[in-house]
């Protein structure tokens, strides 16, 4: 059974029940319970739990101390190990949400070389964008700003995020053919 034909089933049989199909009734609500936005937000927690893990093993094999291990510096800049397993964390994240979001959540089926190419370099490239533009600048405007805590700033951040990387990947990434261009 395909994880689609899945969730409809899961779907159907919780909001045959009188109390949640009152929820149903609550204007956007069932826009935001469709397949492709659920099955998008559960795909992004396992992506974040990917990096997590990723960046914990790759602690353990770099021995103790490993946070103050420098690999080389550029006049006053010091490139640390956790730089390097930061990065590598975030491209094995990134790859998995290729990966899941291809197949499970976009249900690109495409195998053509040329349509894969397109595919991974967009991904990656809007998962950059989207670092650079919100992680990294939003994040700064945040809290130097307007001097909100780094918490709360980093919270509003991954609501940008989340937002932004699904309809690059709805819109761009994985449209499918006769879909509207944006």
């Amino acid at each position: 059974m395909k994880l689609k034909e899945l969730y409809e089933k899961l779907y159907n049989k919780i909001f045959s029940v009188p109390l949640f199909k009152k929820l149903l009734k609550i204007p956007g609500v069932e826009k935001l319970l469709q397949y492709e936005i659920v099955s998008y937000l559960v795909f992004g927690v396992l992506t974040t739990v990917v990096n997590f893990v990723t960046y914990m093993i790759l602690g353990i094999f770099a021995g103790e101390n490993y946070e103050e291990k420098v690999l080389f510096s550029i006049g006053s800049f010091d490139f640390q190990l956790i730089l390097l397993m930061n990065g590598i964390a975030w491209v094995t994240s990134v790859l998995f949400a290729f990966v899941t979001n291809k197949l499970f959540v976009f249900e690109s089926s495409s195998r053509k070389p040329e349509v894969l190419i397109k595919e991974i370099v967009s991904f990656f490239g809007a998962r950059v964008v989207s670092f650079i533009i919100f992680e990294e600048l939003l994040f700064a405007l945040l809290v130097n700003v307007l001097h909100l805590n780094d918490l709360i700033a980093k919270l509003l951040v991954a609501v940008f995020v989340v937002i932004f990387n699904f309809v690059a990947s709805k819109l761009v990434i994985f449209r499918k053919k006769g879909e509207k261009d944006a």
